[in-house]
């Protein structure tokens, strides 16, 4: 079993998943400089155009989520861990 981590930056994986993880980073915090070279560094990492679209949704839909969430003031679950926190138990609470 793999070792949780909290950044993504220093986890252990392939370098198109390490691409991707950029682009989504890329296309959360600055997506007015997106443009078409980005995509072609995905291309070259071997994602064909169906896997950028399918990447580019799922980073659009957690977006979305993340900000409704943020604008309601709804409160993370308490059964989910935080990022590098042990697992809670939901089932003692």
């Amino acid at each position: 079993m793999h070792a949780l981590v909290a950044d993504w930056r220093t986890a252990e994986m392939s370098e198109a998943d390490r691409a991707l993880c950029s682009f989504a980073v890329k296309l959360t915090r600055e997506q007015r400089s997106m443009g078409p070279s980005d995509l072609d560094v995905l291309r070259t990492h071997g994602l064909d155009d169906r896997a950028i679209h399918d990447a580019v949704q799922v980073i659009g839909y957690f977006n979305y989520v993340t900000r409704v969430a943020d604008a309601l003031g709804v409160e993370p679950e308490t059964f989910i861990p935080p990022w590098g926190g042990p697992p809670h138990d939901h089932r003692r609470s």
